[in-house]
């Protein structure tokens, strides 16, 4: 594995990027994935002039052998010491973190069911594709990707504005299972664009026979350690949700998920203020109401954003030379598995694989994947 340095340009036209350095020799390397947030990276290495000219701010950074996750320079920090020598220590986040960079304005508005691809595409066209008045918000070289997943097909109401439009694209994949990922691919005319994919995660747990089941159990000898949580502190499962309107006039909701309304001690409620959502929308440049119906929907979409499910997590240190599996061969980031702790009695038939930290150093390659409750 060498990490790759690219230098990358934007024009009105798109991007150019070109490779500057490649670099094997390294005290540590840190390549972390998320599933439902912006994956990071970080690489301590020797401070030499040399590296301090090729690892600038700006400049993207890539695997050799990981070809869907590139990641921009952010922070470069230099430690000079005399008994320790001198180190730079270079971290940044995955491309996804271009589009913090802008917020959703104007306000994005489905009044009809549309699906979530639908509306998140649109959202990142209309934030940072569109030309005319819009240009000098473009992303140079953005092009929308392949969409793969069922949970992209799951329609919805939806009003959003003036909000983060990185933080509120992670809102939505984790409130349907999905993810979004910026990838840099190479054109046939030379050129780079980055692409925006939306995909989601395979079922391999013991609850399903399509897909072969990926089990990490210490009885297999492939967990090699083993951190679990199961925390109801902010559970959060009814919502009442309050849109626009004063006093009795106010429109208002109710949201939960399942077909059973949670009760008794059972029942764990939160209070929604949405009056931000408008009951009006434009039209043609001419002011109508929303149907009463559809507003409503519209109060149950974030109303569903800001349910809090329990939390049931593990952190594990799992064999990276397993006979058994191998990672991003027969398991992916986002895929549904089986852990087990067999000594413990802890059995967690399907959770999700949402983060993979993979750690270079002088002690070799590990894996730290982080598990999260379906």
């Amino acid at each position: 594995m060498q990490i790759e340095i690219y230098d990358m340009t934007a024009e009105i036209g798109g991007i150019s990027v070109n490779l500057v350095a490649i670099c094997d020799s390294f005290s540590s390397f840190l390549w972390d994935i998320e599933y439902y947030s912006c994956g990071s990276f970080e690489i301590y290495i020797a401070a030499t002039p040399q590296n301090l000219s090729i690892f600038r701010t700006g400049r993207i950074i890539g695997r050799s052998d990981d070809k869907q996750h590139y990641g921009i320079i952010e922070k470069i920090q230099l430690n000079a010491d005399t008994e320790n020598g001198d180190y730079l220590t270079i971290s940044g986040r995955f491309l996804m973190c271009l589009l913090e960079r802008r917020i959703i304005y104007p306000a994005l508005v489905s009044i009809s069911e549309r699906t979530y691809a639908t509306i998140v595409r649109e959202a990142v066209s209309t934030n940072c594709m569109m030309r005319g008045e819009g240009l000098v918000r473009m992303i140079p070289g953005l092009k929308l990707g392949e969409i793969s997943g069922k949970c992209w097909e799951n329609t919805t109401h939806l009003q959003i504005s003036y909000v983060n439009l990185m933080e509120w694209i992670y809102t939505i994949c984790e409130t349907i299972g999905g993810t979004a990922n910026i990838r840099l691919q190479s054109e046939e005319n030379g050129g780079f664009s980055l692409i925006f994919d939306l995909s989601e995660g395979t079922d391999r747990s013991v609850l399903q026979n399509e897909n072969p089941h990926i089990i990490f159990s210490d009885l297999y000898n492939n967990l090699l350690s083993f951190e679990y949580t199961l925390d109801y502190s902010k559970h959060c499962n009814f919502a009442y949700i309050h849109g626009s309107g004063e006093g009795a006039e106010r429109k208002r909701t109710i949201f939960y998920n399942g077909d059973k309304i949670p009760q008794f001690l059972e029942r764990y409620e939160i209070s929604v203020d949405a009056r931000d959502l408008s009951s009006e929308v434009q039209i043609n440049g001419e002011t109508t109401e929303i149907p009463i119906n559809e507003y409503i929907a519209i109060l149950k979409q974030r109303g569903a954003e800001k349910l809090v499910p329990v939390t049931e997590k593990s952190e594990s240190t799992i064999a990276v030379n397993s006979q058994q599996y191998q990672y991003n061969k027969d398991y992916f980031l986002g895929d549904y598995v089986t852990v087990e702790h067999q000594r413990f009695g802890l059995i967690q038939p399907k959770i999700q694989l949402v983060g993979m930290i993979e750690s270079f150093d002088k002690n070799g390659h590990s894996l730290t994947p982080t598990f999260k409750g379906a």
